[in-house]
């Protein structure tokens, strides 16, 4: 036995030898897979490219890691301990390549050699620069593929049919990122044969991401038939449109679903048995619509649900508070009504609500415990009402809340945590004073509190010394007077927005010296005064100071040159603006009622391409209009009224295509009627009122006034000649304007500036503030025209006011004007008209004001409706008119006696007035006009004269 140990360790030991050489032998095998002939294909696919750090930029924005894989390429190495390749462990192919992020720049052209890599599982070219180039056909060749990763790599042109020849296709992505702003994106586009193909084709597909593929050929019901193993599909900005098909909802495994962005898809969702894995779904900017179902609440896996910007209507569903893990809910911008279900406050992994821009009324849900992971809540722009429940204010981890737009009542309570980065109350009915606690909210970046009921006196500096953060500041409009300390030792280095209008401040703030990044500045309707002596924020390209007390010229030369908004209007400034135009990136220039004198400089037509609006109206300025209106001139709103302008209207203006007001009223401009105005396509408000204009209208042989045309006010010129029939008859934006849509005014909604326009409304000359784009009037009163009225009047079915008082015209009232049934105001005093007044005009429900004095009428007065609301003055100057209100009677000469109401101003000879029955009768326009006139009235102080214009004395 003892003999045989040896020969057994022998054995033993021979077999240690063998194991470890084969093990060295398989080691070495495994080290030298990669075959010369593939590795040699890659060595020339990466010639084709040069190495690009920018080609790759966008990687950081998924916090992707980029790096030049094929720097580790080289000839002679085993391919297979590349960067980014992979092989097969048996048989040495490359099975997988992954060159995402590489800093790829090039093209990849049919006969390039990766199409060699016959066994290619797994391809990876994302977040590259493929030059705009085509996908070739040849990627069809990769039979084996189960993952294609094409992604955001500048891909542009067809897809390739060919794409559906992958059929074993587990992942296939094309998307790139719409929202990157270049002049020359490079698109896909995606036919609906080779949609069609893939539909069919790739039968275990489980992701699909084509965001930014340009679809708006294909047909989304093509979608419906794809496989049962789909778990995402993402379908972002792809211009779909049609109808999406509803089973897609339904899928057994489906887990995402995006169609973000594709406004002219429609679709609704599943209302019955809406069961499935779902854990993503966004639909925002789309057209779906209909009410969202209760089988919502089956979706128990759901996390993120986005239905922003879309057309659903009804309740919210009580079913969504069963989504237990559901994080983010944003249903904002729809047509959603009623309470916010109480049952949402079961959410309590909701992080994200945003409901905003609804119809939604009541309360928020008042439940102590409610929402404990909160932290962005927008309620924005509903209905809703009452008090603000506590829980707001002691919540530890809210960080954003957005309230504003709402009808919430009672007083902001003092906030319990600091942690609040964002807060807007704005537009509410808040009271009381501004809660010492704000102050202590030193994460703030956004703090709004504008337009509410507020009051006190605030100390700016205690207020805000400590918001390093603050990047927005809103406390206007509010009963608050605002104060500073004469010294200020804190600096705001991130303030950009500072908008304290309506705040009864008396200088610039000095809490705002040291900004150096102020952008926009509203210090308007407060009671600064003195001249501005020093402006020390350059970066400032928003400038409101109107309505305060501010003297002394304009100082242009303190101003920042890259101004792109700038009002002063209403205050004492005075002198020359002959430097305005070193301000060439003005968009808006407001410097109205004011002072100023001297000539309009010549460049005011041409200094600023991006000019849109310019108003110089109830200054004093003198001379021409600069004929120097250039090519290519963007000005939408040119308003020169009440000065002292002579010569003629500079034809130049006609190279404004886009101008929407053009008022040079109260002035002494001398011309025939602009007819160059027809090619002005844009223009709704055209005034010429008080100047010295004469000849006739229309007198081309077929005149085509500008389409949107729906506010012509020629009075006070020396017209003559028969009223332009054919002119009137092509006045199209007075026929059906439509009244479905919200009320809107004019304006540049991007600056949040209101166009306005002087013009005599009801005998009186007013400047409307704001102008409805309801708001339709005709004007042609105190010129010289005569002849008939004409019947095509009776066809403006949208006219609100019509004045043809102070002429010659003759004949007879014409009944088609009862046709008018939005007329709020009719006033053909002082002219020769004969006849009867229609009995038509009886129908003209909405009719606050009528005047047919001075004529040469005769019959009885109608009777009924508006027309028992008229007074004396109505009809005065007509001896052969008889009947109520007047004292004569039709029936025998006896005096006929009015009724005591008629009697109750008789001893005013004002031929004008009209009483508040009046404006409150004509509710429909009559009321919103009233308000208007109203807040103009008021916010110059000329109560007694707003007083007197509705009757009371």
């Amino acid at each position: 036995m003892r003999n045989n140990l040896p020969i057994f360790y022998q054995l033993l030991c021979f077999l240690v030898l063998v194991l470890s050489f084969q093990a060295s032998f398989s080691s070495s095998l495994a080290t030298q897979l990669c075959s010369q002939h593939e590795s040699v294909a890659l060595i020339q696919f990466k010639t084709l490219f040069s190495i690009d750090q920018t080609a790759s930029k966008h990687c950081k924005y998924g916090a992707i890691d980029s790096h030049p894989s094929t720097n580790s390429w080289k000839e002679g190495a085993d391919c297979c301990s590349w960067d980014g390749v992979s092989c097969d462990n048996i048989t040495g192919r490359v099975i997988s390549l992954d060159l995402s992020c590489s800093w790829l720049s090039g093209t990849i052209p049919s006969n390039s050699t990766v199409f060699q890599l016959s066994h290619l599982q797994r391809l990876d070219l994302s977040f590259n620069d493929f030059k705009n180039s085509g996908i070739s056909s040849e990627f069809g060749r990769f039979t084996s593929l189960t993952h294609l990763d094409l992604s955001n790599s500048w891909f542009s042109g067809p897809v390739p049919h060919e794409i559906s020849y992958l059929s074993k296709l587990n992942l296939l992505d094309l998307s790139s990122n719409p929202d990157i702003d270049l002049p020359s994106k490079p698109v896909l586009k995606l036919e609906k044969s080779t949609l069609t193909r893939i539909v069919q084709n790739l039968t275990e597909v489980s992701e699909i991401s084509l965001d930014g593929v340009d679809m708006s050929s294909v047909d989304p019901d093509s979608f419906k038939n794809l496989s049962h193993s789909l778990t995402s599909l993402s379908l972002y900005s792809c211009d779909l449109r049609g109808e999406f098909p509803a089973n897609l909802f339904n899928l057994p495994n489906v887990m995402y679903i995006t169609l973000t962005k594709n406004l002219g898809l429609t679709g609704r969702f599943p209302k019955f048995n809406w069961s499935s894995p779902l854990e993503g779904l966004d639909v925002s900017y789309t057209s779906f619509s209909g009410e969202l179902p209760e089988s919502i609440g089956n979706l128990r896996s759901l996390d993120n649900l986005g239905l922003q910007s879309c057309n659903f209507s009804g309740s919210i569903p009580r079913s969504l508070g069963n989504l237990s893990q559901l994080f983010l809910l944003v249903l904002s911008s729809n047509n959603f009504s009623g309470k916010i279900p109480s049952s949402l406050a079961n959410l309590t992994q909701l992080g994200f609500l945003h409901i905003s821009d609804n119809q939604l009324d009541g309360s928020i849900p008042d439940n102590p415990i409610a929402f404990p992971n909160l932290g962005s809540l927008h309620l924005n722009d509903n209905l809703l009402r009452g008090t603000t429940p506590s829980w707001l204010y002691s919540h530890p981890i809210l960080y954003d809340l957005d309230l504003s737009n709402n009808k919430f009542t009672g007083e902001i309570h003092g906030f319990q945590h600091s942690v609040l980065e964002y807060l807007d109350l704005s537009n509410n009915s808040f009271h009381g004073s501004i809660p010492s606690s704000i102050e202590k909210l030193v994460n703030l970046s956004l703090l709004d509190l504008s337009s509410n009921r507020l009051k006190g006196t605030i100390n700016l500096d205690t207020l805000i010394s400590q918001f390093r953060y603050l990047f927005y500041l809103s406390l206007a409009s509010n009963a608050l007077s605002l104060t500073s300390n004469n010294s200020v030792n804190y600096v705001l280095p991130n303030l950009q927005h500072v908008i304290l209008s309506s705040c009864n401040i008396t200088e610039f703030p000095k809490f705002l010296k040291g900004s150096k990044v102020l952008i926009r500045l509203d210090l308007s309707e407060n009671r600064i005064h003195g001249p501005i002596s020093n402006f020390p924020w350059k970066e400032v390209q928003y400038l409101d100071l109107h309505s305060n007390f501010i003297q002394g010229d304009l100082p242009v030369l303190l101003l920042p040159s890259n101004m792109r908004f700038l009002s002063v209007s209403n205050n004492n400034m005075s002198g020359e603006i002959s430097d305005i135009c070193k301000m060439k990136s003005l968009e808006i220039l407001d410097l109205s009622q004011n002072n100023f004198s001297g000539m309009i400089p010549k460049c005011i037509g041409s200094f600023s391409q991006s000019l849109s609006s310019l108003k110089l109206n109830m200054n004093k300025f003198h001379g021409v209009i600069p004929p120097t209106f250039a090519k290519g001139c963007g000005l939408k709103n040119l308003n020169f009224n009440s000065n002292h302008l002579e010569g003629p209207l500079t034809r130049s203006i006609s190279n404004c295509k886009e101008m929407e007001v053009l008022d040079v009223g109260n002035n002494k401009i001398n011309d025939t009627f602009p007819q160059w105005i027809d090619g002005l396509s844009e223009l709704q408000v055209f005034v010429l009122h008080s100047n010295k204009f004469h000849g006739s209208i229309g007198a081309s042989n077929n005149p085509q006034p500008p389409p949107k045309l729906r506010i012509i006010d020629l009075s006070g010129n020396n017209f003559v000649g028969l009223l332009p029939t054919s002119y009137i008859k092509n006045f199209r934006g007075m026929v059906n304007l439509d009244e479905g849509k919200a009320v809107r005014y004019m304006g540049d909604t991007y600056q949040s500036y209101d166009y306005s326009v002087q013009i005599v409304v009801k005998g009186l000359e007013i400047e409307l503030v704001k102008i409805l784009t309801i708001f339709t009037s005709i004007d042609l009163s105190n010129n010289n025209f005569e002849g008939e009225i004409p019947t095509t009047f009776g066809e403006l079915s949208s006219l609100r006011g019509l004045n043809l008082s102070h002429n010659n015209l003759t004949d007879h009232i014409p009944p088609s004007l009862g046709n008018l049934t939005l007329l709020e105001w009719l006033d053909l005093s002082s002219n020769k008209l004969g006849g009867q007044i229609p009995s038509e005009l009886v129908d003209l429900t909405f009719l606050s004001f009528f005047n047919a004095s001075f004529n040469q009428l005769v019959g009885p007065i109608p009777q009924g409706k508006q027309f028992n609301t008229f007074e004396n003055g109505s009809y005065e100057g007509n001896e052969g008119l008889c009947g109520l209100p007047l004292s004569r009677s039709c029936s025998s000469n006896r005096q006929q006696q009015p009724p005591p109401w008629m009697n109750s101003h008789k001893n005013d000879d004002s031929k004008l007035e009209f009483g508040w029955k009046v404006v409150a009768i004509g509710y429909g326009f009559g009321f919103i006009f009233g308000m208007v006139v109203g807040s103009v009235a008021l916010r110059m102080g000329k109560l007694k004269w707003f007083l007197n214009l509705i009757g009371f004395r």
